[in-house]
C-alpha cells in the first residue's frame, strides 16, 4: 500500500457517521481468504464463529465501530446465477451482520440504469473514498487503494451506493 494511504483500522477508527462499502465484482481471489474458501468447496463448511481467530482482524474492529455510534452498511451488485465465491460469501454473511454491518444484495439485472464507479469502494462519512483495487484474478492488485476526497467522486460514489442501497435486498431475505 502507498505510504501516504492509511491503513484501513485507521481510517475506520477516525469515522464518525458512516461507513459504507459497495462491492461489484463476482469473484474475489484474494490470498486471505484461500484456504478457507477451498475449506468451503470441499466441505460445505464455514468458520461462523465471531470470536473465532478467522475473523479477529475484522469483528472487534467493526464492533468497535458500531458502538461508537457509527452506521457501517455493505451492498452487494451479483450476477444470477450467482458465482461459486458468491456462495461462499454469502454464506459467512452472518457473522458480519452479527458484528453489526448491515448487508443488502442486488441482482446485477437491476442496477442496470445506476451510474457506477469503475472499482469497489469504502466512502467514509460522506467525504472519503477509498478504492479497492484489483486484479483480474480478483486478488489485489499493486497498489490496491486509491482515495479521493474530490467532491464530484464523493458524490458519484454516494449515489450510486444509495440507489443500491435502495433497491438492494436485505441478507435475509436473498437466496443465492
Amino acid at each position: 500500500m502507498p505510504q501516504n494511504v492509511p491503513d484501513f483500522p485507521t481510517l475506520l477508527r477516525g469515522v464518525q457517521r458512516s461507513a459504507v462499502h459497495l462491492e461489484m465484482r463476482d469473484t474475489y481471489g484474494v490470498a486471505g481468504e484461500a484456504e478457507e474458501f477451498e475449506q468451503w468447496k470441499r466441505s460445505g463448511e464455514v468458520d461462523l464463529d465471531p470470536d473465532s481467530d478467522g475473523w479477529s482482524g475484522w469483528v472487534p474492529l467493526v464492533r468497535e465501530t458500531v458502538a461508537r455510534g457509527v452506521t457501517m452498511r455493505r451492498a452487494r451488485i451479483v450476477s444470477e446465477p450467482v458465482s461459486e465465491y458468491i456462495r461462499y460469501e454469502h454464506a459467512t454473511t452472518s457473522v458480519n451482520l452479527i458484528a453489526g454491518e448491515q448487508i443488502r444484495w442486488l441482482p446485477r439485472r437491476n442496477a442496470l440504469d445506476i451510474a457506477l464507479p469503475g472499482a469497489d469502494f469504502w466512502l467514509f462519512d460522506d467525504r472519503l473514498v477509498r478504492f479497492n483495487i484489483f486484479t483480474g484474478d480478483g486478488d489485489w492488485a499493486d497498489p490496491r487503494v486509491e482515495m479521493t476526497e474530490d467532491s464530484a467522486v464523493v458524490r458519484l460514489c454516494a449515489s450510486a451506493f444509495e440507489a443500491v442501497w435502495e433497491r438492494g435486498i436485505p441478507h435475509e431475505d436473498y437466496k443465492v
